[in-house]
């Protein structure tokens, strides 16, 4: 993987369709969240007429994602539905699209265990159910966001999509049975769905929950950087705007077909912590905090299948997208604020 010379950054001009007539509409699902809003974006330039279906989860705030969606809400060509998906007429969404990308999701490992596994059967495992029926109604190519979470703690590095599944997270329970739901239909209905195992992604719009939101957020404001773990675990970062190449590149991939969509080059915490440290100009204080429940120790993702079968491979480097996610937490910290 190399170093981009420029890296994708959010476009503040509004989106303009580069070609005359949009080749189709497409649905996205979670279209105000961090990957589904860049994804909405990147479909708009292409020339797509997109509809974005949201539930405004209360996972967090919904400031944040109205700022997600105000480049894409700029074109004439985005609709939004504010609908849940276990309760959304979801023959009238697709109705007259030509595919669909569903990465509406309850996401969080950390936060699957307990009570709020409920939450997470219902909007991952249940709506992703409700969601294939509808497909078997309205047969369009239609694109899952799955997650490396699926391999658990991997005996082998780096995971190929062979390689055996065993979630160590609630979490990664629910999007394995999204995985073996979207198989299954696929087989018994013959739909066009292709599964993406997306690794550990990083960029501007991340949620607040995640690491490098909390560690460059925590870096700026002078704080105890908390990471959980001794920082000698490492993760196959992906930028935004490589898993949003993959995804576009997908909904012509085979009926069926999984893919890894993976940075190609993992880091540990400790070398992160080194890279945010140069880029704020400032030494960090960090706090360890003991292993959370359901972290896997590494991951890797082998990418060898999306290179052949897609045309895909990474080009951010962890370094620049570091850089450009730091660059919009200055920018979003008045957001973040109230959010």
């Amino acid at each position: 993987m190399h170093h981009a010379a420029s890296i994708p950054r959010p476009d503040r001009s509004g989106v303009r369709p580069t070609v005359e007539r949009a080749p189709g509409t497409v649905v996205v699902t979670g279209a105000a969240g961090f990957i589904g809003s860049h994804l909405c974006e990147r479909l708009l330039a292409d020339g797509y007429d997109v509809v974005g279906v949201d539930n405004f989860s209360t996972f967090y705030n919904r400031t944040r994602k109205e700022d997600n969606l105000r480049t894409a809400r700029r074109s004439r060509r985005f609709r939004l539905h504010e609908a849940d998906l276990m309760t959304a007429d979801l023959d009238a969404i697709l109705d007259g699209a030509c595919g669909i990308f569903h990465l509406a999701a309850r996401a969080g490992v950390r936060d699957s265990w307990g009570d709020t596994f409920a939450i997470y059967t219902r909007d991952n495992v249940g709506a992703t159910q409700r969601l294939l029926e509808a497909l078997r109604r309205n047969p369009v190519p239609a694109v899952f966001a799955s997650s490396s979470s699926v391999y658990g703690d991997a005996p082998r590095l780096p995971v190929k999509e062979s390689d055996p599944l065993a979630p160590s997270s609630p979490y990664g329970l629910t999007k394995l049975a999204t995985e073996h739901l979207a198989r299954i239909y696929v087989k018994e209905y013959g739909l066009n769905v292709v599964s993406l195992r997306y690794f550990t992604v990083f960029g501007p719009r991340q949620r607040p929950d995640m690491a490098f939101t909390r560690f460059l957020s925590a870096a700026l404001a002078g704080e105890p950087i908390r990471i959980f773990g001794d920082g000698r675990q490492t993760r196959d970062f992906t930028y935004v705007s490589d898993v949003v190449d993959a995804t576009v590149r997908a909904l012509r991939g085979p009926a069926g077909a999984v893919y890894n969509i993976g940075g190609g080059t993992p880091a540990s915490l400790e070398e992160v912590l080194l890279h945010i440290a140069q880029a704020v100009g400032a030494s960090l204080h960090v706090e360890p905090r003991p292993r959370a429940l359901g972290d896997v120790a590494h991951t890797w993702a082998d990418t060898t299948r999306a290179r052949d079968e897609l045309g895909w491979s990474a080009q951010v480097s962890l370094e620049d997208g570091l850089g450009a996610q730091l660059e919009w937490l200055r920018d979003a910290l008045p957001v973040l604020a109230a959010a």
